[in-house]
């Protein structure tokens, strides 16, 4: 549907022909958003509609931006103590090169919870599972963030608690394989959740145990990365299990990561099945964000902690760009991020 053949959205801008204030009011940037649903009710309903947002990603206008799981820097004294760091989402833009956060999940106001996943769905963001902070419980709660009304929804909760386990999301859907139980019990078994009709659809089960593996989504397929079964505690698998989407059959893939080294946060693989070495091999996280992908981590023990971003045509060999000048609150640690289209 043509945007301005509603007659809710005439003359959006006073003065100007409604094609011009349509075209003013897409190029704005997408941090600004929340400031202008609250200009009028005209341009609250526009920023808010599907059609607004269909607009945007025909005119090229949708960034996609880095959502990242990144502790609060703390205080000298603060981190000599054995409190856990707090964890807020950042949003990091590679055009603009700006930083920003999500408003926080109103029930974990003081942080989310430990090890957490973060995952995106058209648009939206999903997080679920972790551990609470104080008691070390592991959490099926599930919270949605819609960045067109800048709002968290509840969602319904995690079918079983896990821990660890891996995600990723394609056609409308999130998708949850693998990890541990509460018991460190390693899980085969997987889920699909789809955050618009908020129900969790069982999937068939993975051929084997995987714990501590790492989940991607890509070609219409779902792919969850090594992993370790319950007898073999930290003993990370070189395979894979790929799951079609389409038909929901899973497939073993042989080889396609390091034996014995922990996937977690920083694989990726590109649509010919081709495992891509991140770069760096301390505290990795690695979130393709278009033509690039953001990486932070160490290239050795005792290394400094860096951001960077790496052009994704540069092939197995790829130079890291550091980038400089982060702001102030925006340098600790990330433990986790995904890729949304804002």
């Amino acid at each position: 549907m043509d945007i301005l053949s509603n007659p809710e959205f005439i003359e959006l801008i006073p003065g100007l022909p409604s094609e011009l204030g349509l075209e003013c009011l897409t190029r704005l940037h997408h941090s600004a958003h929340r400031v202008a649903l609250r200009v009028c009710n005209q341009w609250r309903h526009l920023f808010q509609s599907d059609d607004f947002y269909c607009h945007r990603k025909k005119t090229g206008r949708a960034r996609k931006v880095a959502c990242l799981v990144q502790a609060r820097e703390q205080h000298a004294e603060v981190e000599k103590s054995s409190t856990p760091p707090s964890y807020d989402i950042t949003v990091f833009d590679p055009e603009s090169m700006s930083w920003d956060r999500v408003d926080p999940v109103p029930e974990y106001s003081l942080g989310l919870p430990l090890f957490c996943q973060l995952i995106s769905c058209e648009g939206n963001l999903v997080v679920m599972g972790g551990w609470n902070p104080t008691s070390y419980e592991p959490l099926t709660a599930v919270f949605v963030y819609d960045f067109r009304t800048n709002m968290w929804r509840r969602g319904n909760d995690m079918p079983e608690k896990r821990s660890f386990f891996a995600t990723g999301s394609g056609q409308g859907r999130v998708y949850v394989a693998g990890g541990h139980d509460e018991n460190k019990n390693a899980l085969k078994t997987a889920w699909t959740y789809d955050p618009r009709s908020d129900e969790w659809t069982a999937l068939a089960p993975m051929n084997q145990e995987r714990d501590e593996c790492e989940g991607v989504a890509v070609g219409g397929e779902f792919w969850v990365v090594s992993g370790y079964a319950t007898e073999s505690q930290g003993m990370f698998d070189d395979s894979a299990e790929v799951l079609d989407i389409g038909s929901g059959q899973w497939r073993k893939a042989e080889g396609v990561w390091e034996s014995g080294r922990c996937p977690r946060s920083c694989v990726d693989i590109r649509e010919n099945g081709r495992v891509v070495d991140p770069g760096l091999r301390i505290g990795v996280c690695s979130v393709r964000v278009g033509s690039k992908n953001f990486v932070t981590g160490s290239e050795n023990e005792g290394a400094p902690y860096g951001f960077y971003l790496v052009e994704n045509d540069e092939g197995q060999k790829r130079k890291l760009n550091k980038i400089n000048n982060v702001p102030e609150g925006y340098s600790g640690f990330v433990q986790s991020g995904c890729c949304v289209e804002i």
